[in-house]
């Protein structure tokens, strides 16, 4: 019979393949940038963004902050890696860009250093094992929900222009499954309070995507000039 924390595993396991095709989703656009030799005016800063997400996640589903939530880690270790290979790709075709390798490796290095001070403050200055779990949860709940709600930020555009032209549904809607699955996941045998705080936001940022969509999907777009879309990444996190 199966009990609680097989079910877990199982809805852990599903969201780690989930999360997967959302860190995948971007290939197309680094396709793009190896044929053309060129990341044109692509941004690399929500990738930056991801992979501070990402590093964060795996220490916290590490045995010493979180126990019972390795599927955490191994997810956000697999993002890490496809982010690592994005910002590689930015670095190698950003060509004559005015300081865009400088900038990215100081964010970078940004990161690592405050990535650095949570884990030596986690393991050394907080002893009581409920303070590391809230220490290192609050600040990946933070990252998260800003993640799951910077593409939101787009609704806006959505209803002034009438058009949906800059919310790609299929990200939107994997994007609500993935944030729904993981939810469901910190529900279940033991409460992840971390987990779900980010996630069950996520879920209504998401729905309130799709239900945006629903209204302007068949709408008659307003005139106006065309810009480039920014490159918005929908994080493949919990």
């Amino acid at each position: 019979m199966v009990d609680a924390k097989q079910i877990r595993f199982i809805v852990g396991v599903i969201g780690n393949v989930i999360s997967f095709f959302l860190f995948f989703s971007p290939l197309p656009t680094f396709i793009r940038i190896y044929k053309s030799k060129s990341v044109e005016e692509f941004q690399p800063y929500p990738y930056v963004a991801t992979m501070m997400n990402c590093m964060l996640w795996v220490f916290y589903g590490l045995p010493v902050v979180h126990k019972d939530s390795i599927l955490v880690s191994t997810i956000n270790g697999v993002g890490m890696v496809f982010e690592a290979a994005f910002i590689s790709t930015f670095l190698l075709y950003c060509g004559g860009k005015k300081n865009f390798r400088r900038n990215i490796g100081l964010y970078l290095l940004a990161e690592v250093i405050a990535v650095a001070a949570i884990v030596l403050i986690t393991l050394f200055a907080i002893q009581n094992s409920f303070a590391k779990q809230t220490f290192v949860g609050v600040i990946c709940d933070i990252f998260n929900i800003a993640m799951y709600a910077a593409p939101s930020l787009v609704i806006k555009k959505v209803i002034k222009t009438r058009s949906v032209e800059y919310m790609p549904f299929l990200i939107s809607f994997i994007s609500f499954i993935n944030a729904g699955i993981w939810t469901a996941y910190s529900l279940i045998y033991k409460i992840d309070l971390y987990v779900l705080i980010s996630n069950g936001l996520g879920t209504v940022l998401c729905a309130s995507q799709l239900i945006v969509y629903a209204m302007y999907r068949n709408a008659t777009p307003k005139e106006e000039h065309k810009t480039k879309p920014s490159e918005i990444e929908i994080p493949g996190t919990v």
